[in-house]
């Protein structure tokens, strides 16, 4: 038999006005000793006896907004993992029907918010990431969220795969204590740590640049030429770990710290759309160059992230960065210090000699 653990149940709905499409949200300020104060959260609440999640959902909406619901949509299970000992499994609901006149809750204060701006509120970053989903994702899904017991989120899983999580920086690079799940990050702009690894040989006497090809299902900028091999610093990671883990990962190349030459960082953004989505990035990328030797043949590619890798000219390279001639997402001014890093080297070579 296994352990016994306290379990509660409920809902959360997330109501739409069919007109203006504004979200009903409720900012939790009326209870100080509320576990949500100063939070914004959807409508709902827990459980009573012999209820069945409709039930509870009804209830709760006409309790706490004089609304009644006439169409709704289960959108997923959440399962919280408070991290003070209590799990709770939360069934989640998107509504855009309803009768009735909106009145006072006593839990909170009741607003219509544009659903564009609800990712900007002071949300639980776990709610973040359920909103994001039912914004962008039709599909019922599960999810579970692991908190720390002081409001934290330490883990994030969906239908059973894990999902990434970064810290949050401030401007100096310093983390602000914030984790968020990657996508979410990627749809507000929070800036998080990368790290980017140029590759670099000489042949026949003139320098060369390895470029990867990005996979075409990949969520920015599919099939363009990047850097060698880059990626995401997930929270609680340095970032030379994570540089050897990418290339490893990406490229199929064991490196260690010892080859790999840390030349700065790079503070860059952008924001565009891809797969019909929205994609905001603001990174702040640790830039490393590695001459390690290696034969192409030998590479083992990872095709989700890389299509394919090319040794390009470094002056060939550059003008195709800069025109676009060679299809790239490159930050021409990142590239430039790599430049300035090989210059640098030929000058003290001939220093030496």
């Amino acid at each position: 038999m296994g352990e016994h653990y306290k379990a509660s149940l409920s809902t959360l709905v997330y109501i739409e006005d069919p007109e203006t499409h504004k979200i009903l949200m409720l900012h939790r300020v009326k209870k100080h000793h509320d576990v949500n104060h100063g939070k914004w959260i959807g409508i709902g609440g827990h459980f009573e006896k012999d209820e069945s999640p409709e039930d509870c959902l009804l209830r709760e909406v006409r309790e706490e907004t004089g609304l009644t619901l006439t169409k709704w949509r289960f959108q997923g299970i959440v399962t919280f993992i408070s991290g003070d000992g209590v799990t709770e499994y939360m069934h989640l609901y998107t509504a855009d029907a309803f009768t009735g006149t909106l009145h006072d809750c006593d839990e909170g204060e009741l607003k219509w918010v544009e659903k564009q701006d609800v990712l900007k509120l002071n949300l639980w970053e776990g709610d973040r990431i359920f909103f994001r989903l039912i914004l962008e994702d039709p599909d019922f899904f599960s999810l579970k969220l692991v908190y720390d017991g002081s409001g934290r989120l330490c883990s994030a899983v969906q239908d059973g795969r894990e999902m990434e999580l970064f810290d949050v920086l401030d401007e100096s690079g310093q983390p602000t204590g914030i984790i968020r799940e990657r996508n979410v990050c990627h749809r507000d702009g929070s800036l998080h740590g990368t790290v980017h690894i140029w590759f670099l040989r000489k042949n026949r006497g003139k320098w060369q640049v390895l470029l990867q090809k990005r996979s075409a299902s990949k969520d920015s900028n599919p099939g363009r030429y990047d850097i060698s091999s880059a990626g995401h610093i997930p929270s609680g990671e340095t970032p030379i770990r994570a540089a050897i883990r990418e290339v490893g990962e990406e490229l199929g190349l064991i490196v260690t710290a010892s080859d790999l030459i840390k030349i700065g960082t790079h503070r860059a953004g952008f924001s565009a759309h891809f797969h019909g989505k929205p994609f905001v990035d603001q990174e702040l990328s640790h830039v490393y160059l590695c001459f390690k030797p290696f034969a192409l043949e030998d590479l083992t590619l990872q095709k989700s992230e890389v299509e394919s890798v090319k040794w390009f000219d470094l002056e060939a390279a550059r003008r195709g960065i800069r025109d676009q001639s060679i299809p790239n997402c490159i930050h021409a001014d990142e590239f430039d210090m790599v430049l300035d890093e090989i210059l640098r080297r030929k000058e003290k070579t001939l220093a030496e000699e």
